[in-house]
């Protein structure tokens, strides 16, 4: 699968769980062996991302998605995305409909993300600086910010919970070049085309993340035709990884109900 890597495992109806940028699958090592018990899970690294290979030409995550469930012939799938992977599950309802049967978002909309708020706003601005000096550490650190949100500090969570991700990070991180080429092909006018999403959404909001963050997730589940929004309490851009036990629930809930 033109260097891909995934995990797929358990057996009935497919589920897809998609990572936030600059992580891997490995975000999702509380809710794999749960929902495996009743569902097959699959869980691929993006391109340029954990195990998977770096692009060598010109992609769309969506089209990476889709090739992959294509291949493991499944779908229509659930597809439960968390930032960035909320953005590719958007992006896969409306460019493969065929092969989506429902989409979960946390701390996202689509793929064309916007900022207004003055602390996003700034910690993108530092994160973003770290990045273009070639700073490894402080792009590491500027990245962890969204984990704790504009209310908190790092020190604020558990400690497992920072070092999953930095580790994560560095390794995604590492994966790549000062001044790299940028491959990616993005989807164009998703806030329009997101209007055809047909299937439910539902947006899992942690209530410490970003005003914007927040902000896109619910702009979202107004804008398709069957969407609704719930939130986990302490939790800011990866409620998945804070409170998995209730991230859970949630989301064995809402697949009884598909």
């Amino acid at each position: 699968m033109n260097g891909l890597f995934w995990r797929d495992t358990g057996t009935g109806r497919p589920l897809v769980l998609l990572h936030g940028g600059f992580l891997d699958h490995g975000m999702w090592d509380d809710q794999i062996p749960v929902l495996a018990a009743r569902h097959r899970v699959i869980a691929p690294d993006a391109r340029g991302h954990g195990r998977s290979a770096n692009a060598t030409e010109p992609f769309r995550f969506t089209d990476d998605l889709a090739a992959l469930l294509r291949h493991l012939d499944t779908g229509p799938a659930t597809l439960v995305g968390v930032s960035m992977g909320a953005g590719i599950a958007v992006d896969t309802a409306i460019e493969h409909p065929e092969l989506v049967g429902s989409v979960v978002v946390s701390g996202a909309g689509t793929s064309e993300p916007y900022f207004t708020d003055p602390w996003t706003t700034r910690a993108m601005a530092a994160w973003y600086s770290a990045m273009a000096a070639g700073d490894l550490n402080a792009s590491i650190e500027g990245f962890l910010a969204f984990a704790a949100g504009p209310h908190r500090t790092l020190g604020d969570l558990d400690p497992d919970v920072v070092d999953r991700l930095r580790r994560m990070a560095r390794a995604t991180m590492s994966k790549h070049t000062r001044g790299e080429a940028d491959l990616l092909v993005p989807v164009r006018d998703t806030w329009k085309r997101a209007a055809e999403i047909g299937v439910p959404v539902l947006a899992v909001n942690g209530t410490a993340d970003s005003p914007d963050h927040l902000g896109m997730a619910e702009r979202l589940v107004r804008t398709v035709s069957d969407g609704r929004a719930v939130s986990i309490d302490g939790t800011a851009h990866y409620p998945n990884m804070e409170r998995p036990e209730e991230f859970n629930k949630i989301l064995a809930d809402f697949l009884r109900t598909r």
